[in-house]
C-alpha cells in the first residue's frame, strides 16, 4: 500500500489519543449479534450503544457527561421483539433516534434530556413495511423527518417519520442482500452496495438507477461505499486474494477508478467514516485494533495516506461524533467512540497547534441542526444544501428541541388540548362528563410521574456531585 504523505497538508500531523480511564463508559454489555453495523451512534448530547438484552432487542442511551461505571440497572430503550441491528440519531433533533431490528420493524424514539427512572418501552412511531429483518437505517441529511431503511428483503423504503407514512419503496433495484446505503451531501442521490457485487447510484424520487458498476473490488466479501463532498464515490472491499482494498470512483465514468490501493490482509470489513469539511476518511475494521485515515484531494494519487492510530484491543463497533459536537478549543477534528466487549472508549483526533485562537482553516462552516427542506418539498423534487453554522464560539446543544413540521407531527409529545371521544359501542354507557374526568385524571397522573422522574434524576446527580466532592 502506498505510504505517500501529502506534504503540504495541514492534516499531516493528525494524531489520535484515548481519553483517561475515568472518561470512558464501563460495564456495558455490547451486543454480540453478527452484523456489520457500527453498533454505536453519537451526537452532541448522547451516546447510544446496542446492548445484549434478554427477551428482545435493546440499546442504552447515556448523556455524554455520564462517564465511568454504568449502573447495571440503568434504563434501556426496549420495544423490539428481536435484536436491534442498527441505530441512528436524527441530524435535525438531538433527542430523536431511530432503531432497526430483526423483528422487521423500524422504531423512532424521543429521548428526554434527563435520565429516566424506567426503561423506555413506547416508541413515538413504529414503521412497518419490511418482510425480513431491517439492518440499515439512515436519516436524510437536509430534509426534515425523512428516514431511509433497508432490509434483507432487498427493499429500500423512505419514510416520513412526522406522519408515519411510507414515501417511496425501491423494490426492484437490488437482486440480493443490500450491504450499505449512503446519501450524497444534499440528499438527492443514494449509493448502495449489494451482494450481487454491484455498486449503484440511485435517484430515489425518480426511482431510477443512474449509474452502476459491477465488481469495483474483485473479492467476494462485502463492499462499502460513500459519497465524497465532490460527488465521487469512495469504496472499501477486497481483492481476489482477500487483501483489503480502497477505491475512488467517478459515477459519471464508472469504467476506470480514479484511485485503487491495496492495504492489508484481514477478514474485517472496513467501515468508512467521512468528514466532508476536511475531506478525511477514517477506516475502522471490526476486529481491528487500529484506525487508518486518508485525505482525499484532487491531486494524484488522490487518496493520500496520513497516519494510523493503533491500540492493543480490537474494536467491536465504532461511533463517530458530528463536527458540531467537537471541542474546537483543543483543535479536535474527530472523535470516535470505540466499543470493547464491556466498555466504550472515546478516542480524540487532534491537529497540534501552538495558538489558542480559533483555527479557521480547521473549522469551516459545518452542517447545523436546522433542516433545509420539509419532507413534502423534498419529495416534490426540491434540493437544498445543508444549512451551515460556524463553530467559532463552539456549539451548545438545544434543550428539549421540538420538531417543527408543517402538518401535525406524531413526534410531538405534548398532550392533546382536550379529550377526544372514540365512537364505539360502549359510548352509550359512558357520559361525556365522566369521560372528561377520567382523561383529566390520566393527564394529571402522567404529569406527576414525569415531574417525579425529573426530581429523582436531579437528586441522583446532586448525590453523585456530593460523593465525588468527598472522595
Amino acid at each position: 500500500m502506498s505510504r505517500r504523505v501529502v506534504r503540504q497538508s495541514k492534516f499531516r500531523h493528525v494524531f489520535g489519543q484515548p481519553v483517561k480511564a475515568d472518561q470512558m463508559y464501563e460495564d456495558i454489555r455490547v451486543s454480540k449479534v453478527t452484523c456489520d453495523s457500527s453498533f454505536c451512534a453519537v451526537n452532541p448530547k448522547f451516546v447510544a450503544i446496542i446492548v445484549e438484552s434478554g427477551g428482545g432487542g435493546a440499546f442504552i442511551v447515556l448523556p455524554l457527561a455520564k462517564t465511568g461505571r454504568v449502573d447495571k440497572n440503568h434504563p434501556l430503550v426496549t420495544g423490539h421483539t428481536a435484536p436491534v441491528l442498527d441505530i441512528d440519531w436524527c441530524p435535525h433533533n438531538d433527542n430523536v433516534i431511530a432503531s432497526a431490528s430483526e423483528d422487521t420493524t423500524v422504531m423512532v424514539w424521543q429521548i428526554p434530556d434527563y435520565v429516566p427512572v424506567r426503561n423506555i418501552t413506547e416508541p413515538v412511531v413504529t414503521l412497518e413495511g419490511h418482510s425480513k429483518r431491517v439492518s440499515i437505517i439512515s436519516w436524510h441529511p437536509t430534509a426534515r423527518n425523512v428516514l431511509l431503511s433497508a432490509g434483507c428483503d432487498n427493499l429500500v423504503i423512505l419514510w416520513n417519520v412526522g406522519t408515519g407514512e411510507m414515501l417511496l419503496a425501491l423494490d426492484d433495484m437490488h437482486t440480493d442482500l443490500i450491504y450499505n446505503v449512503g446519501w450524497n451531501r444534499n440528499g438527492s442521490l443514494l449509493v448502495t452496495t449489494c451482494k450481487d457485487k454491484k455498486v449503484r447510484v440511485i435517484d430515489p424520487r425518480k426511482q431510477r438507477i443512474i449509474a452502476e458498476r459491477f465488481a469495483p473490488h474483485e473479492g467476494l466479501r462485502p463492499v462499502r461505499a460513500i459519497f465524497t463532498r465532490e460527488g465521487h464515490i469512495f469504496t472499501t472491499g477486497f481483492t481476489r486474494m482477500s487483501q483489503r482494498e480502497l477505491g475512488l470512483w467517478d459515477p459519471n465514468n464508472f469504467e476506470e477508478p480514479i484511485a485503487l490501493q491495496e492495504m492489508d490482509t484481514s477478514n474485517g470489513v472496513l467501515l468508512p467514516f467521512y468528514d466532508a469539511d476536511s475531506s478525511i476518511v477514517y477506516l475502522c475494521g471490526k476486529g481491528d485494533s487500529s484506525i487508518r485515515y486518508f485525505e482525499i484531494t484532487d491531486e494524484a494519487p488522490y487518496v493520500h495516506y496520513l497516519n494510523t492510530y493503533s491500540s492493543k484491543e480490537p474494536q467491536r463497533g465504532m461511533g463517530f461524533m458530528p463536527k458540531r459536537g467537537l471541542d474546537v478549543s483543543k483543535c479536535e477534528i474527530a472523535r470516535f467512540f470505540k466499543l470493547h466487549e464491556r466498555k466504550c472508549e472515546p478516542i480524540v483526533m487532534t491537529v497540534p497547534r501552538k495558538s489558542d485562537l480559533f483555527q479557521d482553516d480547521l473549522y469551516p462552516d459545518t452542517p447545523g441542526p436546522e433542516p433545509a427542506l420539509e419532507a413534502d418539498e423534498w419529495l416534490s423534487g426540491k434540493d437544498a444544501e445543508p444549512i451551515l453554522i460556524s463553530l467559532r464560539d463552539g456549539y451548545v446543544p438545544i434543550k428539549n428541541r421540538e420538531l417543527k413540521v408543517v402538518k401535525k407531527n406524531i413526534l410531538d409529545s405534548k398532550p392533546p388540548p382536550g379529550p377526544r371521544r372514540r365512537h364505539s359501542t360502549c359510548d352509550s354507557d359512558f357520559s361525556q362528563p365522566a369521560l372528561e374526568e377520567v382523561l383529566e385524571e390520566i393527564r394529571a397522573l402522567k404529569e406527576t410521574v414525569q415531574a417525579q422522574e425529573k426530581r429523582i434524576s436531579d437528586l441522583e446527580n446532586k448525590l453523585c456531585q456530593f460523593t465525588n466532592g468527598t472522595d
